[in-house]
């Protein structure tokens, strides 16, 4: 009885302690006010007790536990005077009538992150890295931290090629690029992702990682038409610069098309580069790229801006299509053809160093280079979820001319190249279903042939050719031709967090090389001049790809067997060899997410790699005029055993991205090449069977940092390289040793809304080390300083300078540049006025000095005149 007493009394006291405040809320003519927050706290405080928001009827009621005397009530609600009023704490009803009133709200800016981050895509805004100069989607490229564009127009993310450049998810130019980034205006696109750890093949993407990444493009518009037509002309000399580049972009279909046309120093070849790591590796394995035998003696190249030393007279069309065709299959045809024109002009000294000489030499020259290609590749493909085929029909002709005049002492010498290559090939791959697995079967086919032929007068070599006597021209003939077929089959299984990848296949070639030296004095060379050398060569490989990916980690084996034949044999020469190889070639590499910000990966392979015909060769073969050279040794065979790791960090939401990689590789090769360097700069090269050993190593280093405060952009990066290995020269084994380094860095800020400033050097260093002995210490600075001004929205000022310097032999060289250029936008017409002056103070000439393995080669380079050029651009 005296429990249950207890608990009346407890819930007595309880009940007595609640205060219940309620009401209605109205405004003046008498309609109830809903929405409206009513809110109970301590007297004179924020501190809120309780609250309740007005119902559709106006209706409040708050039920509160409090021992004050007083409360504070409080009534706001957008539109209506604010209420404060002091009540006793007791239940009671309450009615308030609400009073209109217009709220002003203060301004409020939201800054939209200039990346983004959504699983394995980045996301960059263009608008949020556009500059006012800036034209195409290239130009914005390059202000984007983590990503890089170096000089050809190769794009990198933490330090990598990416293996894909979509628009609009569609890979419209396989590899060539260059094309879109230097033509698509920025302005019809809406951002740049970068796919990470991208598997271009769909139906593998749940079985088969990648650790590379892709860049893909997407527009504003479902559908887009745009593109740019620029019209340039200028003097000193009679200038000119076209392009006219349509495009349109849909769904279902996108074109790319361009007439391009200079001779301002714009090299537009670099537009039909392959550029994306997958395509390279391919060509790289089969080996079938046009391969000059036979050159003239030219230019080494100034390593700066192209339009101050090019001096070219070039045309380009080409035409891009990509059409969606039913059932998920795509076809696609790019057809491109250059004609270029370029002249050098300058001189080289070059010093060879041996062990107990320095050979200099001098060479006054003037080359003319005549380039013709034409390159169709008809594809058709399908890529869904389900099953991957792609065939891809190409055809490459290259109509190559060259004209060289040196002018060595008193002697003038001519040389006269025709070096033309042609290929058709087809290349097949196709992956479906195969019960619980996948099945892939490639098959590629490929035939090429190398017509080249050198004259040189007058004949060169005369203790060789000629008996020691002075004759008046050679002449060197090569024809090779190559058939290449690689085929293989593989399957692809998954279980759990492991993938499987057995496959097998077989490679061909079979190779003819005829070449043969003639000469003026009629006299009959002997066979030692003349090849006809039959190539073989057959590759059966079996190899498992294992792969495993869970959370963080991701790793793979390669586990790859091998048989190599090779059969060589000369009929003329009667010579020949045979070689049998079994070769495992295991590859590792361990990925490791530390948090979803730091990377860690490391690596290791041990490969083989055995010559090519161009590195074996019984007879003698004139490569230029004072190059000659005879292989009548083993066939090559290097082992090389490298590892590399890497640490990388990237974080979206700070704009922070940093790259750190070492590589080292150690290679064992049979074979020592020997350089007769002769008293005129001459050399024979021949090959001696001896094992040596070959290490390098390398040390890459980047670190990028956009401020959104300041539109601030900052990049550092730093390189270091060497090379230790054994040549023989002059009969002499010497020890070689060469080293590298490359520093970095450029600032891109905007000042003011009106005024941006870029900054950027480069200092590089370089020098070799022959038997223990240094030579000198090659220091080379390139400094670049732009300052843009853009007094308003439709003007646009800029000044672009330029200091190199160079440390030559006995010297040291300078030189300063300074172009200027003044656009004007029309926006209501949508068109640019631009006037633009280069070489201001008409520099001449530029000298550098580059560091081989055993000689210096100091480089004048004749430049462009100052040139003033005027253009009208619109885009499309």
């Amino acid at each position: 009885m005296k429990y249950y007493f207890f608990l009346f009394l407890m819930f007595s006291i309880s009940s007595f302690s609640q205060t219940k405040i309620s009401g209605h809320l109205k405004q003046e003519n008498e309609k109830p006010v809903s929405g409206v927050s009513v809110i109970i706290t301590e007297l004179n405080t924020d501190n809120i007790l309780k609250y309740d928001i007005s119902n559709s009827k106006g209706n409040y009621s708050i039920t509160i536990k409090n021992d004050s005397e007083k409360l504070q009530l409080i009534i706001r609600s957008m539109g209506y005077k604010k209420i404060v009023k002091i009540i006793d704490n007791q239940t009671q009803t309450l009615n308030f009538t609400l009073q209109e009133e217009i709220t002003e709200l203060k301004e409020v800016i939201i800054k939209s992150t200039p990346i983004t981050r959504k699983g394995d895509t980045l996301n960059y805004s263009v608008n949020a890295f556009t500059k006012q100069e800036d034209r195409s989607i290239g130009d914005v490229l390059n202000n984007m931290p983590g990503i890089e564009v170096l000089s050809d127009g190769k794009i990198l993310y933490q330090g990598k090629p990416i293996n894909k450049y979509y628009i609009e998810g569609l890979d419209l130019l396989e590899g060539k690029y260059n094309l879109a980034n230097k033509n698509l205006p920025y302005k019809e696109v809406l951002k740049v992702q970068v796919i990470e750890n991208h598997q271009p093949i769909r139906v593998l993407d749940n079985l088969v990682y990648s650790d590379q990444a892709a860049l893909n493009i997407k527009l504003k518009n479902n559908y887009t038409f745009t593109g740019q037509v620029e019209l340039a002309s200028g003097f000193s000399p009679l200038l000119w610069d076209t392009n006219i580049t349509p495009m349109v972009f849909s769904k279902k279909r996108q074109m790319l098309s361009s007439y391009q046309s200079n001779n301002s120093g714009n090299n537009i070849a670099s537009q039909l580069k392959t550029l994306t790591i997958d395509d390279l590796l391919e060509q790289f394995e089969r080996n079938d790229e046009k391969r000059d035998w036979l050159g003239i003696q030219q230019l080494a190249i100034p390593n700066f801006t192209e339009q101050r030393w090019l001096d070219n007279n070039v045309h380009l069309i080409t035409t891009n299509y990509l059409h969606r065709l039913k059932k998920d299959y795509e076809i696609r045809l790019n057809v491109s053809y250059l004609n270029d024109y370029q002249q050098q002009i300058g001189f080289t000294n070059t010093q060879f160093f041996t062990i107990n000489d320095t050979i200099a030499l001098l060479e006054e020259k003037y080359n003319q280079i005549y380039a013709n290609n034409l390159k169709t590749n008809l594809t058709l493909q399908k890529n869904t979820e389900k099953n991957f085929l792609k065939n891809s029909l190409i055809f490459q002709g290259f109509w190559d001319h060259q004209q060289g005049n040196i002018q060595l002492n008193a002697n003038n010498i001519s040389q006269n190249l025709n070096n033309q290559y042609f290929k058709l090939s087809n290349d097949f791959k196709i992956l479906f279903p195969l019960g619980k697995q996948i099945a892939t079967l490639k098959s590629y086919f490929g035939f090429n042939k190398t017509p080249q032929s050198l004259v040189v007068q007058p004949g060169q070599f005369n203790d060789l050719l000629n008996n020691g006597t002075p004759y008046d021209e050679v002449v060197q003939n090569v024809d090779l031709q190559t058939f290449y077929t690689n085929n293989s089959l593989g399957f692809t299984k998954g279980y759990k967090a492991f993938s499987f990848s057995p496959k097998i296949g077989v490679q061909f070639e079979d190779q003819n090389l005829d070449s043969y030296i003639t000469t003026s004095s009629f006299q009959d060379l002997s066979d030692s001049f003349n090849n006809s050398l039959d190539w073989t060569r057959s590759k059966l490989y079996l190899s498992l790809l294992t792969q495993y990916k869970k959370d963080k980690l991701r790793f793979q084996l390669a586990t790859p067997i091998n048989l190599h034949t090779y059969d060589l044999e000369d009929n003329g020469l009667q010579l020949g060899q045979n070689l049998n190889r079994f070769t495992f070639e295991p590859r590792l590499s361990v990925t490791y997410d530390l948090t979803s910000f730091w990377r860690l990966r490391a690596s290791t392979d041990l490969n083989n790699q055995f010559g090519t015909i161009n590195e074996i060769h019984y007879a003698y073969i004139l490569q230029n005029y004072r190059s000659i050279q005879r292989i009548n040794t083993p066939l090559p065979e290097l082992q090389n055993f490298s590892y590399s790791a890497s640490i990388g960090y990237r974080n979206a939401i700070k704009s922070f991205f940093f790259n750190l990689a070492y590589n080292n590789t150690h290679t064992e090769n049979n074979l020592l090449y020997n350089n007769s360097i002769l008293e005129n700069g001459a050399t024979e090269l021949q090959a001696l069977q001896r094992d040596n050993n070959r290490r390098s190593q390398n040390l890459i280093a980047r670190v990028s940092k956009y401020f959104v405060v300041f539109n601030t952009n900052i990049t550092f990066g730093a390189n270091y390289n060497t090379q230790e290995f054994q040549q023989i020269l002059n009969s002499e084994i010497t020890d070689i040793t060469t080293q590298s380094w490359r520093l970095n860095g450029k600032i891109d800020t905007d000042i003011t809304n009106w005024l941006n400033t870029e900054i950027e050097s480069i200092f590089q260093f370089s020098n070799n080390e022959i038997q223990g002995q240094d030579n000198q210490t090659i220091i080379q600075q390139f400094h670049k300083a732009n300052i843009n001004i853009y007094p308003k929205d439709d003007h646009y000022f800029a000044i672009k300078t330029e200091y190199i310097t160079n440390d030559l032999f006995s010297e040291t060289t300078e030189n300063f540049f300074t172009d200027l250029l003044y656009r004007y936008s029309w926006k209501k017409k949508n068109i640019d006025f631009e006037i633009r002056v280069n070489n201001l103070f008409n520099t001449g000439n530029y000298r550098t000095i580059n560091v081989d393995n055993f000689s210096y080669v100091e480089t004048n380079f004749m430049l462009r005149p100052r040139q003033v050029l005027f253009s009208v651009q619109f885009a499309l």
